[in-house]
């Protein structure tokens, strides 16, 4: 199989789901962050489950605690990331976001190389979080509340995966963090979520956000070595900083591109050299 493919499908999984991110923040004018993420979530659900075909009679109550977790998990930190780029650049969003896997790679690891990874993400991260110009207080706090749920997301996601066989458990997790969602949403949007119009964007979303992504993403990770594929997730931030630069007209400060480079480069290096880069994976 030739890598250059299989590099080809992983960038273009990044860039779907960050291109997928400025349809979504152009959807917000009508439905709101949350009545988006709704919109979203759902539609993921609705797919998921008419692939997976799931039969939920056969989960136990340990089961279903565990995908109940998992989906209110996905809620909270898709709609945490919404809300983020609703306040502040998408490129700054998604790098502050991206630290969550970050933190799960080089979890307990006491090698001095890991700690120094770990400490020039800080470094980009504190740089970012210097509010005024494109940064405000609670998008920040909505954005590390992303890092966070990813963070999560990653530890409950291997749980649910070793309990509930094949796509069951995130199928039913997405129906789940969907029905969380539904008073956010309503609250959010009104009406609005009947309009066809809108959702026929939000189904854009959904595909370009979970669909296309999940899809590229298994076949460069039949083409490439995790690793390989790990360092080039990293690129995430910068292809968020690209689509919001391109699609959103957002600019960026020398300092805030400093920051971004700064937990790009931490993340390659923590791929390469921790011994679980499936961490990095994007959900």
């Amino acid at each position: 199989m030739r890598p250059s493919r299989g590099i080809a499908y992983a960038l273009g999984a990044i860039a779907s789901v960050q291109v997928g991110a400025t349809v979504a923040r152009h959807l917000f004018a009508f439905l709101g962050p949350a009545g988006t993420v709704l919109v979203r979530v759902a539609f993921g659900a609705g797919i998921l489950l008419a692939i997976a075909r799931p039969r939920w009679p056969r989960f136990d109550a340990r089961q279903w605690r565990a995908i109940v977790l998992f989906g209110l998990i996905v809620a909270g930190m898709n709609l945490c990331f919404y809300e983020a780029i609703a306040r502040i650049p998408l490129g700054v969003a998604v790098t502050i976001e991206f630290v969550g896997p970050l933190g799960v790679a080089i979890a307990g690891s006491r090698r001095p190389l890991d700690v120094a990874w770990a400490a020039m993400a800080a470094a980009g991260v504190a740089l970012l979080s210097f509010i005024g110009g494109t940064v405000t207080t609670i998008g920040l706090l909505f954005a590390l509340g992303a890092a966070a749920g990813w963070a999560s997301y990653i530890v409950i996601s291997q749980r649910v995966g070793r309990m509930v066989p094949g796509g069951d458990g995130l199928a039913f997790a997405l129906a789940v963090g969907a029905l969380a969602l539904l008073p956010f949403g309503i609250a959010g949007a009104g009406g609005e979520l009947l309009n066809v119009r809108n959702l026929g964007i939000g189904l854009v979303v959904a595909i370009l956000s979970s669909a296309v992504p999940f899809s590229l993403e298994f076949a460069a990770l039949r083409r490439l070595t995790r690793q390989l594929f790990g360092i080039l997730m990293s690129l995430e931030p910068a292809m968020g900083a690209a689509a919001g630069f391109f699609f959103l007209g957002q600019q960026l400060s020398l300092r805030d591109v400093v920051a971004i480079g700064l937990v790009i480069v931490a993340s390659a290096g923590a791929t390469r050299t921790v011994a679980s880069p499936a961490a990095m994976d994007v959900p």
